[in-house]
């Protein structure tokens, strides 16, 4: 029996319809109020105090000893400075790595040798947390070179005198908040300079910046774009500094109700279907950081925030990292997204937990690893939660949902695979939508093809972050474009970015022999492309193909080319016929055939030159292996129909 799992026609994309401003988390408590629920500084214990051995005695012993282990092979790392000429490379090559691996690595280092000194707490790790809190504090910058003010009054260098924070400022006031949690007094028995200076540098460089100047990230910008990930991952490490290290309760409170306002400007334009636009990768900063501030802010009220957990909309955030999953390594990588991001396992199966989600909480399982000491990048939060909750994880059930069939409708993405909770068979997806989205490709309209859960058409995605990443100059990187997507080029013009380059007339519908999704992509391109109308229509037939049809209405016919983009070589076979020889890293070889019109269509294969700064990241995700198909049509008319049918060969 067919089972109709949804029919939307006509859904806009405007941003103001995707949710009402509800102001969840600011409009609960009054000022006066929200001070009462907070735990005061002195009597919070988030976590036991390291002298509370009963209590640590509840923390993994595996991973206790994997951070000593870690925190050993740093007892003689030397505390480097951060050379102004790595700042500077930002300006004079694009180069932000050099930078930010000198101001990661110490970060790394200093998080290891805390959680090493507690679990052994014989102060045989003090003097190297004492040397990273003091090198720390005399950098001159917290944040990322890449994150500095354009022009010429900075070029490359940080102005001390005006304070400002970024995503890694931040992070920096949680590691040195956690050191004075957790050994405080023993830095006070060598000096109470150093606590000190860790209150004195974060009050400058982090606190007093926040309650006193406006900073982009906090609400929507100029053309109407909502907060990205930025928002509510800068304001979990806020709330962490400000909880752990504010003893002015006053001041405490204060900075946690603006937060709580400032998360709200990240919450109320979220889609109610809980689609990250940033994608799955970044998920993990988003909708995941989101996340963090209300498990922390539970853990300082006495579970105060405890009813955010029961708002569909927060829920639909999490369960939006199972939703967007292709295969045990892939997921959906729309925009700037990763193709095979990392995931946060035991982050992710507490968010299930909290919102009562038992296939969130086995997929988080699934993914748990053997502890080999490694903190993270980021978060270094997650990390105290992960030490208490390992009795229960390690028993927990594993397993991937992989649903049959996602439709998010505030989004505009669709999914859909052969058989649910397989990777076998096809699996397709696509993506409506807008080109101002964060982190924005010119992509709307485009889809992807995977096999056994391993790529076959593909979003290529983003490749290395330069200068030029976020800059003016973010549309000559070829793979932000329209033309090399799977999208077509009509009269010349790819896709121009902007808000108002959207998608229309969007539809889907499923049952259980077929899933199909429509769009009409013809707003999403420039007058200048003389396009009526363009439907596009992506249909999954289970069990046997992936059909896209394009019907079409132009004010002119020039030119016209549909683009197919692949990791895998490509050649022509028999008319109308081009032949992908599909040969994954994991599982088993063999060809696909695209089916075209022979005499509407001629394609041609060209090999993608990675040879760019840009490019580095590409190789690295999909080695030097992208092919675009350029099918030109051989005489375009201003009404037609042009289709593709994938099926294996």
């Amino acid at each position: 029996m067919k089972t109709v799992f949804a029919l939307v026609l006509t859904i806009f994309i405007g941003l103001s319809a995707f949710a009402q401003n509800q102001n969840l988390l600011s409009g609960k408590f009054s000022n006066d109020a929200l001070k009462k629920v907070l735990i005061p500084q002195a009597q919070w214990t988030p976590f036991p105090k390291r002298d509370d051995r009963a209590g640590w005695a509840k923390a993994d012993p595996e991973m206790m000893k994997a951070y000593v282990k870690k925190a050993e092979s740093f007892l003689t790392y030397q505390w480097p400075g951060v050379p102004a000429t790595k700042s500077l490379l930002i300006e004079r090559t694009g180069d932000r790595d050099q930078y930010q691996a000198v101001s990661f690595q110490k970060r790394e280092v200093l998080g290891t040798l805390l959680l090493g000194e507690i679990a052994e707490n014989k102060g045989r790790f003090i003097d190297q947390i004492i040397d990273g809190v003091w090198s720390i504090c005399e950098e001159s910058f917290w944040g990322a070179s890449a994150h500095l003010p354009k022009g010429k009054a900075y070029m490359g260098l940080v102005d001390v005198s005006q304070p400002f924070v970024d995503l890694f400022a931040a992070e920096t006031a949680t590691y040195l908040a956690w050191v004075d949690y957790y050994v405080g007094d023993k830095l006070d028995a060598v000096s109470p300079q150093v606590r000190k200076r860790i209150y004195n540098e974060t009050n400058y460089r982090v606190f007093q910046p926040l309650m006193t100047k406006p900073h982009g990230w906090m609400t929507k910008n100029s053309n109407g774009r909502p907060p990205n990930n930025w928002n509510p991952w800068i304001g979990s490490n806020w709330l962490n500094a400000i909880l752990l290290l504010e003893k002015d309760d006053d001041k405490r409170a204060a900075s946690v109700a603006k937060l709580l306002s400032v998360l709200d400007e990240f919450l109320n334009p979220y889609p109610q279907d809980g689609g990250c636009d940033e994608g799955p990768s970044y998920w993990g900063a988003a909708a995941a950081s989101l996340y963090d501030n209300i498990a922390m802010l539970n853990t300082a009220s006495n579970n105060a925030f405890q009813y955010v957990y029961a708002d569909e909309k927060f829920r639909n955030m999490g369960r939006f990292i199972y939703r967007a999953q292709i295969s045990e390594k892939y997921f959906l990588n729309f925009a700037d997204a990763d193709p095979q991001p990392g995931m946060a396992a035991t982050m992710i199966y507490r968010y299930g937990k909290a919102i009562n989600d038992p296939d969130m909480m086995k997929f988080g399982a699934f993914y748990r690893k053997p502890e080999d000491g490694s903190i993270g990048r980021f978060h270094y939060f997650r990390n105290f939660y992960s030490l208490f909750m390992q009795e229960e994880f390690q028993k927990a059930p594993q397993g991937l949902p992989l649903p049959k069939n996602v439709w998010l409708p505030d989004l505009q993405v669709f999914a859909a695979r052969d058989q649910a909770g397989t990777t076998k068979g096809f699996y397709v997806a696509a993506k409506g939508g807008h080109n101002d989205e964060s982190h924005n490709h010119n992509d709307v309209g485009n889809y992807v093809v995977y096999y056994d859960g391993q790529p076959l058409l593909i979003d290529v995605g983003r490749g290395t972050y330069t200068a030029k990443t976020f800059s003016s100059k973010r549309y000559d990187i070829w793979y932000n474009c329209s033309d090399y997507h799977n999208l077509p080029t009509i009269n010349g013009q790819n896709q121009p970015p902007g808000m108002t380059y959207k998608a229309s007339n969007v539809s889907y519908k499923a049952d259980d022999a077929a899933t199909q999704f429509a769009v009409d992509i013809a707003q999403a391109y420039s007058k200048e492309a003389g396009v009526k109308n363009w439907q596009r229509t992506v249909r999954l037939n289970r069990g046997k193909s992936v059909q896209i049809s394009d019907v079409f209405n132009l004010q002119s016919a020039n030119t016209l080319t549909q683009h197919l983009m692949t990791c895998y070589p490509a050649e022509v076979g028999n008319p109308g016929e081009l032949i992908i020889h599909y040969k994954p890293a994991t599982g088993e070889a063999h060809d696909f055939v695209v089916q075209y019109n022979p005499k509407q269509l001629q394609p041609v294969v060209e090999k993608v030159k990675l040879e760019n700064a840009e490019d580095k990241g590409i190789i690295t995700k999909w080695g030097d292996t992208i092919y675009r198909i350029n099918f030109t049509t051989l005489t375009p008319k201003m009404s037609d129909k042009q289709s593709f049918t994938i099926m294996r060969k």
